[in-house]
């Protein structure tokens, strides 16, 4: 069996890319990174030395002109700022809408794509890190139980039954997916998750928050702000 990962570089990608390849090898994972249109580069650095570190291979998608018309707050083209709040502050603010940050359709068009790449390189499983914690409020709807649902059927059908969609995650939280990820060595210190594009994570936008969360409640301090586990 082989297995296509999509992989940010983030906490979530990289713990299914360690669990990936625990089950199959390195030499059976391909990590999939997609460029969409992000204001910096960190996310993509930092895939490239994970995939380094665990010795699969990195693929990468450019996606970017699909989202040329979107006002997301995460793209180069919009003006709008980033939120500095919890996700729950910002979906009280929302009336019930997603959150600034919410790119359109990401998760469906990625594994869409993920799928077309999955059958060209003869990978029967792919594998995203949706959580809980992301679908929370509507906040990221693309990342429910719901969504995940219908696209796996959708891509199971669509590929004569070749191809089965794993989300390991989606019924978990941020904090659960860390504590598997510890579990089995992921390499935490070399992932970024932060939103703004500085030589440090800024520690106050909503993914930030979320990810030290999730480290403090496993009794340790998030690497990606303190040098290290």
């Amino acid at each position: 069996m082989k297995a296509l990962v999509l992989f940010s570089g983030g906490v979530d990608s990289t713990t299914c890319l360690g669990l990936a390849i625990d089950k199959y090898g390195a030499e059976n994972v391909t990590a999939l990174s997609v460029y969409y249109g992000q204001k910096h580069s960190k996310e993509l650095e930092a895939a490239g030395k994970i995939a380094a570190y665990y010795g699969v291979s990195l693929r990468t998608l450019d996606l970017a002109v699909i989202f040329a018309d979107s006002d997301c707050s995460l793209l180069k083209g919009s003006e709008a700022e980033i939120p500095k709040e919890s996700y729950a502050d910002q979906l009280s603010d929302s009336n019930g809408g997603t959150v600034s940050t919410y790119v359109p359709f990401r998760n469906g068009l990625f594994l869409s794509s993920a799928a077309s790449i999955a059958l060209s390189l003869g990978c029967g499983v792919i594998y995203y890190g949706a959580h809980s914690d992301d679908a929370a409020g509507n906040a990221y709807p693309d990342c429910s139980t719901e969504f995940n649902d219908a696209i796996s059927r959708a891509i199971h059908i669509g590929s004569g039954n070749a191809l089965e969609i794993k989300a390991p995650f989606v019924g978990l939280t941020k904090a659960q997916i860390v504590r598997e990820g510890l579990r089995i060595g992921v390499p935490y210190e070399l992932t970024w998750s932060c939103y703004e594009g500085s030589e440090k994570p800024c520690g106050v936008c909503g993914t930030c928050r979320d990810r030290q969360a999730a480290f403090a409640a496993n009794g340790v301090a998030d690497p990606a702000l303190n040098g290290g586990i």
